[in-house]
């Protein structure tokens, strides 16, 4: 048996060893003399040390990403689309503005549908832009499933204006061996059908991560 003592800030947990005879209640505890009793902090943080900062490294990522939203097996899902009227966006294109999309893209090695595959690119964008050109504001996990990194990811969260042919996001943090990473992607359309809205994009990321 142990007792708990509540204080304001912190518990004592008493050891039932030290305890004299006729001590199982909280009446005789004015008994107990030269208590051993553990401090056991309830706060939900801890207390705030110095950082000491490992060295950074640098890794180069190629790979491409296979984002299809029609056909037998899409791999961009709308799943909301704002009731727009009197507004020139190009509704009746593949990403209207205020278009949702979920995501769960392949990553290739190469821009062939066929190429290895090395993970995925899970998460959504919208289509934020009410001009003509189409931008996307997306956020990615890209989760890599085979070679060094397997069973880590980056994380992007940017704007992307997917007409211009080159672009960049901002890389804003990761997973596994890429924990606290930052750092940049390049992106250039590789192939796109603009009726369609299938795209095959190539992606250049920069990341330092510990």
């Amino acid at each position: 048996m142990s007792f708990t003592v509540w204080a304001s800030y912190s518990s004592f947990v008493i050891n039932p060893a030290i305890l004299p005879e006729n001590s199982d209640s909280p009446a005789n505890w004015n008994q107990i003399d030269g208590l051993n009793a553990t401090s056991v902090k309830s706060d939900y943080y801890s207390d705030s040390v110095p950082h000491e900062p490992k060295r950074e490294k640098e890794t180069h990522l190629h790979f491409f990403i296979h984002d299809i939203i029609t056909g037998k097996n899409p791999t961009a899902l709308k799943v909301a689309q704002a009731n727009l009227t009197g507004i020139d966006t190009n509704p009746t294109g593949p990403t209207p503005f205020g278009s949702t999309f979920v995501v769960d893209d392949p990553l290739t090695t190469g821009p062939d549908p066929t190429s290895e595959v090395i993970g995925n690119a899970q998460g959504a964008y919208v289509s934020s832009s009410q001009g003509k050109d189409v931008v996307l504001v997306l956020y990615l996990d890209f989760g890599f499933t085979t070679g060094k990194f397997n069973g880590s990811s980056i994380s992007v969260f940017s704007r992307n204006p997917i007409t211009e042919p080159e672009r960049e996001l901002a890389v804003v943090g990761g997973r596994g061996k890429f924990r606290m990473a930052r750092g940049f992607a390049k992106l250039k359309t590789y192939s796109v059908n603009p009726t369609l809205g299938n795209a095959v994009v190539e992606y250049h990321v920069t990341v330092l991560h510990y």
